[in-house]
């Protein structure tokens, strides 16, 4: 199980559940970036000024607001000023049927782990659910941003999913579907009977996502046939440095210390210093080729 994003209590009335939440979804999508198509170089982008021309580090770049005419710059301590949400309780406002949550609202899921030595209230208010096939509608705090979400059961897990707000919702408004469309009685029957036809219990074991396992096997081909650019060796090996924890290329880091301790041995220390530099060496340029792509990864299933 992966690391829990948050830590609180699920509330009821006088009932407190403590819980941990976890991401219950990942995204599965083979990741690419952009190369120049002549030599494979990465394509890389600049936070540039479009008034001053200048790249401009993280530290110094603000928030705003622009409504079309007007902007509005907003500082960090603007936004530190806003009463920050940092509440660690999940509060039940409410139970409703479960057939009255549309599906068109449903956004992220996470799942909820019991976080205390008895597990008998969060089994017990799973078990209340299930028994009055209720959702609980919640309110709780996320990354400092309040949240509406539902809670329901899932197999035997409290399943946490996140609800779009009403106002954020499009309302369909299409004048082909108004009332003066009639269909027959027997148009009704066949379309049925179709629709019968294709009639099964839904098993999403039986569907894959065929873009991604081709993708997967085209990238592993070429691996294999030794058609790809090093670009460990010949692309990459500096990145402009900025201040304010701008993210330094690791490749090039760990480049450089083994460059420095090869230097360091080379210079004549001692017997023993010798081998701790090779080891530190071995390790670092393990983990360097550990970031390139394995040519010998096996097909995912």
């Amino acid at each position: 199980m992966v690391r829990a994003i948050w830590k609180g209590a699920l509330t009821f009335g006088l009932v407190n559940v403590p819980v941990k939440v976890y991401a219950a979804t990942e995204d599965h999508d083979v990741s690419l970036h952009q190369v120049h198509n002549k030599d494979g170089g990465r394509i890389r982008y600049q936070r540039k000024c479009e008034v001053c021309g200048e790249v401009v580090a993280y530290q110094d770049i603000d928030k705003a607001y622009d409504d079309g005419e007007r902007t509005v710059v907003l500082t960090k301590d603007d936004l530190d000023s806003l009463p920050a949400e940092r509440s660690r309780e999940i509060d039940v406002v409410e139970f409703v049927p479960s057939d009255q949550i549309d599906l068109l609202t449903l956004d992220r899921a996470y799942y909820l782990e019991p976080d205390s030595a008895s597990p008998k209230a969060y089994v017990l208010l799973r078990k209340t659910l299930e028994q009055t096939d209720r959702t609980a509608i919640v309110r709780f705090s996320l990354r400092q941003k309040t949240r509406l979400a539902a809670l329901r059961v899932r197999g035997d897990v409290l399943v946490l999913q996140t609800l779009l707000w009403a106002d954020e919702v499009r309302e369909a408004a299409f004048p082909a579907l108004d009332e003066s469309v009639r269909i027959s009685a027997k148009e009704l029957e066949l379309s049925a009977s179709l629709v019968e036809s294709f009639a099964s219990d839904f098993d999403p074991e039986q569907f894959t996502d065929e873009y991604q396992e081709e993708l997967r096997t085209l990238i592993e081909a070429k691996l294999e046939k030794g058609d790809a650019v090093d670009t460990s060796e010949t692309f990459g090996e500096r990145e402009e440095e900025e201040a304010g924890g701008e993210v330094i290329d690791l490749m090039a880091a760990l480049r450089a210390s083994v460059e420095k301790s090869r230097a360091a041995r080379e210079g004549g220390g001692k017997g023993t210093a010798k081998k701790k530099d090779a080891a530190a060496d071995d390790k670092a340029e393990g983990k360097a080729s550990a970031k390139k792509p394995a040519a010998k990864k096996k097909k995912a299933s």
